[in-house]
């Protein structure tokens, strides 16, 4: 299975993919799609540099499923509107490409990559180099994002058995669904 990892930005969107079979992980890309050739002020313009950047790699690497950041409410409340506008940007190009979107809080992927949810930018990157067996650490949007593709590798199949026996559940009956 190959996954690509987001890790959305307005200004930096860092992106990773891996081949998964089984417990190997094996890298075979990452890096970022950056917004600074677009105006500052220009919103649309930057969103459309993410959507057709994200739509660049799906055509490049042909990921089978995507992991994805979710956005925490940060501080600044104009920070947190503009991030989930870029992170939108994303996950709708993912989407556009028929993509299946798992989406992992940051520290559901600290605690799958470096085994603590308190883990700093290095120490993702650190461990990230160490999982992947590269040779240098990847800067540290690239690092986050191939942080996801990991955490979606970890605990990918077993969501997904959870959500099968989910499904098989309602389907027998064993669940009523309320309106």
């Amino acid at each position: 299975m190959r996954v690509l990892g987001i890790d959305p930005g307005l200004r930096t969107t860092g992106f990773g993919v891996l081949d998964v079979d089984g417990p190997r992980l094996r890298y075979v890309a990452s890096g970022v799609i950056q917004t600074r050739d677009a105006d500052q002020g220009d919103l649309p313009a930057r969103l459309k540099v993410l959507f057709d950047g994200i739509g660049e790699l799906t055509a490049r690497y042909r990921p089978q499923v995507a992991a994805v950041e979710i956005v925490f409410v940060n501080v600044n409340p104009q920070a947190t509107l503009l991030l989930g506008q870029a992170r939108g940007a994303c996950v709708t190009a993912l989407v556009a490409g028929d993509l299946p979107v798992a989406e992992y809080t940051a520290l559901q992927m600290k605690k799958a990559v470096a085994g603590h949810g308190r883990a700093d930018k290095a120490q993702v990157q650190a461990m990230v180099q160490r999982l992947l067996q590269l040779p240098a650490s990847p800067r540290p949007d690239a690092a986050d994002a191939l942080g996801l593709a990991i955490t979606h590798a970890h605990a990918g199949e077993a969501l997904a058995r959870l959500q099968a026996a989910g499904q098989a559940r309602r389907t027998s009956g064993m669940y009523r669904q309320t309106r």
